[in-house]
C-alpha cells in the first residue's frame, strides 16, 4: 500500500502508546510500518532532501500535532508517552484522529490562531488536498523542487540560444566549478583549442593534472545517437584516452547511453536536464536572492536525555 499521510496515521500512532507506556520514536515507527504492511522500498523512500525517510517524517509530525494538542506528551529525547486527555479520546473509539478533530482542544486552537501556516490545512476533511495529506516539511521541499525545475528549464532554454563561444564557456565554467581543470585559466585554455578527431577540448581531471579527460560539447535540438557517441569514443582512442565526457543541450537515445556501459573507455554522458541541474547545484550562471533556513529543538540544550 502507499505510504499513508501524516494525519491518517494520528490515530494509529495514539492506539500504539494506549498502555500508558514510554515508548522510543524509532521502535513505533517500527510497529506503524508494520502495521500498515509497507515494502522495504516504501520503509525506505526518502523525501527529496535524503535527510529522513519520508515514513519517519509523517509519523514524527503526527506525533507533533498529538502532543500539540496535549494527547501525548514528550518524556525525552524520542521518547514519548500519552496523556490522560489521549485515553479519555481513545475510550470514545474515534473513527479518524485529524487537524479538524484537534480543534476541539484549546491548546492546539491556540497555537493554530499564533503560527502562520496552520491555517492553510482545510477544515473540510472531505476534500483530500496536498496541503491536507503532506507534512509540513514536504509542503516545502515540493515547492522547492517546483522552483527548481522551473529554474532548470528556463537555463536549458537560454543556453539553446546562446552562441557556441557562449557554450564553450559555460562547459568550462561548470567543469571548474565541479573541481576539474586545475585553474580556471587552465581550463579555459584547454577547451575550445583542440577542435580535432572529434574533441573540442582537454581539461585535467584534478588540479595536479594526473589525468585528462577529453570533452565534447553539442548545442543540438536533435536527439544524439549511437552513431556520435561511438565516434567520439574512436576520438578518444586516437588520442591514446581513456576517459570522455559528451555533454549536449539536448538527449541521448537509448542505444546512445547502453552503448557507453558496454565499451572499456569511460564516458560520461551529460543530456540538457543533467547539464541545468548541475549548473544549480553548483551556482554557475545564477544568483542566490534568499536563503531560508530550517531549524528544530536542540534537545541536548534542554537537557532531553
Amino acid at each position: 500500500m502507499a505510504i499513508p499521510d501524516f494525519q491518517s496515521i494520528m490515530l494509529p500512532l495514539l492506539q500504539t502508546a494506549a498502555d500508558g507506556a514510554e515508548h522510543i520514536q524509532h521502535e513505533i515507527n517500527t510497529k506503524l510500518a508494520e502495521f500498515y504492511q509497507l515494502t522495504d522500498a516504501e520503509r525506505s523512500e526518502m523525501l527529496p532532501s535524503a535527510k529522513q525517510a519520508r515514513f519517519d517524517n509523517r509519523v514524527g509530525w503526527a506525533r507533533s500535532y498529538l502532543q500539540k494538542a496535549g494527547l501525548m506528551e514528550s518524556t525525552g529525547r524520542a521518547r514519548f508517552r500519552i496523556t490522560p486527555r489521549g485515553i479519555d479520546v481513545l475510550k470514545k473509539n474515534p473513527k479518524r484522529i485529524d487537524m479538524k478533530f484537534l480543534q476541539q482542544f484549546p491548546e492546539y486552537m491556540e497555537l493554530k490562531n499564533d503560527v502562520r501556516g496552520i491555517e492553510e490545512h482545510s477544515t473540510d476533511t472531505s476534500v483530500e488536498t496536498d496541503k491536507q495529506t503532506q507534512t509540513p516539511e514536504e509542503r516545502l521541499e515540493s515547492s522547492y523542487q517546483n522552483l527548481k525545475q522551473a529554474l532548470a528549464q528556463e537555463l536549458l532554454a537560454r543556453i539553446k540560444k546562446a552562441t557556441p563561444r557562449f557554450f564553450e564557456n559555460l562547459v568550462v565554467d561548470l567543469l571548474v566549478a565541479m573541481g576539474y581543470g586545475g585553474s580556471r585559466r587552465d581550463a579555459g585554455q584547454a577547451v575550445g583549442q583542440s577542435g580535432d578527431d572529434g574533441i573540442d577540448g582537454i581539461i585535467k581531471e584534478d588540479k595536479l593534472g594526473l589525468d585528462a579527460i577529453y570533452i565534447q560539447a553539442k548545442r543540438w535540438d536533435s536527439s544524439i545517437g549511437r552513431p556520435i557517441v561511438q565516434a567520439f569514443a574512436g576520438s578518444l582512442e586516437g588520442h591514446r584516452a581513456r576517459k570522455g565526457v559528451l555533454i549536449t543541450t539536448s538527449t541521448f537515445t537509448t542505444d546512445a547511453r547502453e552503448y557507453v556501459t558496454r565499451i572499456e573507455k569511460k564516458i560520461v554522458l551529460i543530456d540538457g536536464k543533467l547539464l541545468s541541474e548541475l549548473m544549480i547545484e553548483h551556482g554557475v550562471g545564477l544568483t542566490e536572492i534568499v536563503t531560508y533556513s530550517v531549524k528544530k529543538i536542540d534537545l541536548d540544550y534542554f537537557g532531553e536525555e
